[in-house]
């Protein structure tokens, strides 16, 4: 009888700020069009999470972590008053225009 062995990668967590040069040109290799697809959300605790990318290398499994701006308003945006009442002139532009329907 023979005893199998298992080889289990080593799995780390990593930034991607701090992964080598060497390690993010290889991740740039294993994600050629982009990882945003293949990020995953982890849970770290109540309301505490992260976003990262699975890097494979021959010996060690990384777990990249990558920066994500997540939109949390996106109505903020659309509430912003572009045309505020202290604009001066606004009037008198949209005065001017309907005078020269008159004059026709």
């Amino acid at each position: 009888m023979s005893k199998e062995t298992t080889t289990t990668k080593k799995r780390l967590i990593v930034s991607f700020h701090n992964l080598s040069p060497e390690l993010q040109e290889e991740l740039k290799r294993q994600y050629p069009l982009g990882y945003t697809d293949k990020m995953i959300r982890i849970e770290k605790g109540p309301g505490d999470f992260f976003y990262a990318v699975l890097l494979e290398t021959a010996d060690i499994n990384y777990l990249v972590k990558v920066d994500v701006k997540i939109d949390d308003d996106p109505e903020e945006e659309e509430d912003k008053g572009y045309y505020d009442d202290d604009i001066k002139g606004a009037e008198e532009i949209a005065d001017d225009e309907g005078d020269e329907d008159d004059d026709m």
